[in-house]
């Protein structure tokens, strides 16, 4: 039942973001929503959950899910928890958000793509489009890629460049069900702080260290406080060995400070107050090799 406040043709509905790794899937669900509540990363597997994020308009709702990249290289505990977090959240999706960087679609999209399901509608997206300086070679390879599936619309978008966002908005909402909205119209994830405090750092982990650190490394908070608008954040970066902690930490402990400092300031900014931020690094070996152990650490 809507509110007062509620219009008659108000739509909301869950739109899950798709595809191979390293596509821009968290980039554009954040310029979607306006706020970055999913960390982004040129390294593979940065995205783990299922994170949530909800826009709200006068006429619709939309809560976005973005998905961790389809793993079709290895097939590990955890590339398995990732690729059923992916299929779990098409089948329930009342929208699908297709997305391949434009010019390329190759294995790997193929293998994503079809694992779509047919009765829930799914849009196109070409991102990074920007960077096609040819754009007579556009058209051709969206009707190459759109030969694959029953697309209900195909939009290309440059998520850095928020190109063409509000077309591809009001596509999504042409297929969003009537329904009232689920969040409040403030919200902006169903994510908890801790939760984006702890994705942040490991941000700030990928991005500095880079391609040194194993990708099983992660983030937990151990203690988070808030006093007024202060908050306090101790977090732990768990590594395999020490060879990984000494990446993390760097020389005189350059690397670790720079990690601590951008990180400080992108809570700063999402959460709207002041944050004292301590990290430590630790080895933690085996947490990660069976699906428990995952599970313990937050993975869906």
């Amino acid at each position: 039942m809507t509110s007062p406040e509620t219009p008659d043709d108000f739509r909301c509905g869950y739109i899950a973001i798709v595809g191979r790794p390293n596509v821009g899937k968290s980039t554009l669900m954040n310029a979607l929503i306006g706020a970055k509540v999913s960390i982004t990363s040129r390294k593979a597997q940065t995205t783990r959950h299922r994170i949530t994020g909800i826009q709200t308009r006068e006429n619709a709702q939309f809560v976005y899910v973005d998905t961790p990249g389809f793993q079709t290289r290895h097939s590990n505990a955890l590339n398995k928890t990732l690729n059923r977090t992916v299929t779990n959240t098409l089948t329930a999706a009342d929208v699908i958000l297709f997305v391949v960087e434009a010019g390329t679609f190759g294995p790997a999209d193929k293998q994503v793509l079809d694992l779509l399901p047919s009765k829930v509608p799914a849009i196109l997206v070409l991102n990074k489009s920007d960077r096609e300086k040819d754009k007579a070679v556009m058209l051709p390879f969206a009707q190459k890629v759109a030969a694959e599936h029953d697309f209900a619309a195909v939009v290309p978008v440059s998520a850095k460049q928020r190109f063409q966002l509000e077309v591809l908005e009001e596509e999504i909402r042409r297929f969003l069900p009537p329904n009232p909205p689920i969040f409040g119209e403030d919200d902006i994830t169903d994510r908890s702080e801790r939760f984006l405090a702890s994705e942040i750092v490991r941000e700030k982990v990928f991005r500095y260290v880079g391609d040194e650190l194993p990708y099983t490394s992660t983030v937990v908070i151990e203690q988070f406080e808030q006093e007024g608008n202060l908050r306090r954040i101790f977090a732990a970066i768990l590594v395999d060995r020490d060879s990984h902690k000494a990446m993390v930490i760097g020389q005189k402990g350059a690397k670790l400070k720079e990690i601590s400092t951008q990180a400080r300031q992108d809570m700063e900014k999402l959460f709207g107050g002041p944050v004292y931020l301590e990290i430590w690094v630790k080895v933690k070996s085996g947490w990660a090799d069976n699906e428990a152990g995952l599970r313990a650490y937050g993975y869906e």
